[in-house]
């Protein structure tokens, strides 16, 4: 069955991966206040990952999950993660390196793009 027989179950799951990978940047944002000196305080992650969660929470509620959606979605929680420090550690290059960052990323976004069905499988 392809995603344009229903475009409101698909739009629900694009909706709740970006959320994820929202949720994913801001809690590594609220962690970098923590553990990077260079990054100051802010209160607009904390703002953002309140309302994200509570979003998410919402469309869980109101849209049925399919079966690899929530793996997919953890795995865009971590693509936030990740990216958001690999972007710190650019930016700051005295908090180390960005390099497994990076490689992880890039790796969570291509297993993602092929469960998605954006990569696919060689005939």
């Amino acid at each position: 069955m392809s995603n344009e027989s229903n475009p409101t179950k698909s739009d629900s799951a694009r909706k709740t991966l970006l959320l994820a990978v929202i949720v994913g940047m801001c809690s590594n944002a609220l962690l970098s206040v923590l553990t990077v000196t260079e990054v100051a305080f802010s209160i607009f992650p904390l703002i953002a990952l309140v309302l994200s969660v509570q979003m998410l929470y919402q469309n869980y509620l109101r849209n049925p999950v399919s079966e690899e959606l929530p793996l997919v979605g953890l795995a865009c929680f971590f693509v936030g993660a990740f990216g958001y420090s690999a972007f710190v550690k650019a930016q700051y290059p005295g908090a180390g390196s960005n390099f497994f960052a990076i490689i992880v990323t890039l790796l969570l976004l291509l297993w993602v793009g092929k469960k998605l069905g954006f990569i696919a499988k060689g005939e």
